[in-house]
């Protein structure tokens, strides 16, 4: 009877809308608990770095200091090195600076050079030629002049000079289309470097120290002497 009785009460709208209120005001004082709970471990934390902030600084500041501070013979050394270091420095710039301008003048010589083999590369091919102008030369000057007038009665003669005329001077205009031409001397000032004498003679109506004969004429290349011409000077008959 009273287990029937205790049911009915539980069953009544009554005692279920007042178990709801002790539910729900359980429920409320539980989270109240847990917010508390949380913001007191936050204002712990945040006192404790604030806390730890200063002690860190006060760290730095300590490791700082002494990384700043230095003896005087640390200085000195520290100091010492340095100077070493900037010597050395200008040392190895000096080398550098010296090889640059030694690989510059290696390379303008080796321009120069190229640039001469180029111009001079036929020079000892043409001073060997220079003795068959010789020979045609010779060989013209001693036929007389005589014979030569009469083309009829003399004309093998006459082609046979023409013939070698004709071979010298298109031997020289080859020359001269490389470079190498022929210099006539006579009746100027002799110059040791253009010319060689080989012997000296008094000449009435010449001015000593000059030119009066050329036996054998001289030749340039590109500016440069390839023969020097072979000439007899005037000589002065005072003997000065």
């Amino acid at each position: 009877m009273i287990r029937s009785a205790f049911a009915n009460i539980y069953r009544t709208p009554a005692f279920a809308a007042g178990t709801r209120l002790v539910n729900r005001a359980g429920s409320n004082k539980v989270a109240y608990s847990a917010f508390i709970a949380r913001r007191s471990y936050t204002d712990k934390a945040e006192d404790k770095a604030a806390d730890k902030k200063p002690e860190e600084a006060k760290e730095n500041t300590k490791e700082g200091s002494s990384a700043t501070t230095v003896s005087a013979e640390e200085f000195e050394k520290l100091k010492k090195s340095v100077a070493e270091k900037d010597a050395k420095i200008k040392e190895l710039k000096d080398a550098y600076l010296r090889s640059l301008a030694e690989a510059e003048n290696i390379r303008t010589r080796s321009k120069t050079e190229i640039e001469n083999n180029k111009l001079f590369a036929i020079q000892k091919f043409a001073k060997d030629l220079l003795d068959t102008v010789d020979i045609l030369e010779l060989a013209i000057k001693h036929v007389p002049q005589e014979p030569l007038a009469d083309k009829v009665a003399n004309k093998p003669l006459v082609d046979l000079h023409e013939g070698v005329e004709m071979t010298k001077s298109n031997l020289l205009k080859t020359l001269e289309r490389h470079g190498v031409e022929s210099f006539d001397p006579v009746d100027k000032p002799y110059d040791p470097n253009t010319s060689h004498a080989l012997y000296q003679a008094p000449i009435p109506g010449k001015t000593p120290g000059t030119v009066f004969v050329v036996e054998k004429r001289g030749y340039i290349i590109k500016g440069r002497v390839l023969r020097p011409a072979q000439v007899g000077v005037v000589l002065d008959p005072s003997g000065n």
